[in-house]
C-alpha cells in the first residue's frame, strides 16, 4: 500500500484554505442575487417520475424466479416489460371487481374456468 499523499497549496490553489479574514468577508447565501441563488435551489433526491414505479409483494414458483433471474441484472424490469406486453396485446384483461365501484383504480384479473385434470 502506498503513503498517502498530503494535500499541497502549489497543486491545488484553484481551492485554498480559508483564512480568518476569508470567513469575516463571507456572508450568508440568502444575501446573494435572486438571479444566483436560484442556480443552487437544488432538491436532495432524485427528481420525482411522472409515472413511478409501484413496491409490490408477488409470490412466484421458485423455477420461475431462477429463470427470470438467471437472465442477469434488470430481470424485474424485464418482468413489468413483459406484463406490459400482454396487457398491451389483450392477453391479460382486467374489470372492475364485485364490490368495487366502476374506476376504483382496483383491476382484478379476469376468472378463467380451468379444467380438471
Amino acid at each position: 500500500m502506498s503513503p498517502k499523499t498530503k494535500f499541497d497549496p502549489s497543486i491545488h490553489d484553484d481551492n485554498p484554505e480559508w483564512t480568518r479574514k476569508d470567513f469575516a468577508k463571507s456572508r450568508p447565501a440568502e444575501e446573494l442575487p435572486p438571479e444566483i441563488l436560484s442556480q443552487f435551489k437544488n432538491r436532495p433526491g432524485r427528481p420525482k417520475l411522472e409515472n413511478p414505479k409501484q413496491p409490490v409483494k408477488l409470490r412466484l414458483d421458485s423455477d420461475v424466479v431462477m429463470a427470470l433471474r438467471a437472465t442477469g441484472p434488470g430481470w424485474q424490469t424485464r418482468i413489468n416489460e413483459m406484463l406490459r406486453a400482454n396487457l398491451k396485446g389483450g392477453k391479460i384483461r382486467f374489470t372492475a371487481g364485485a364490490g368495487q365501484p366502476k374506476g376504483s383504480g382496483r383491476p382484478v384479473r379476469v376468472a378463467t374456468k380451468r379444467k380438471r385434470a
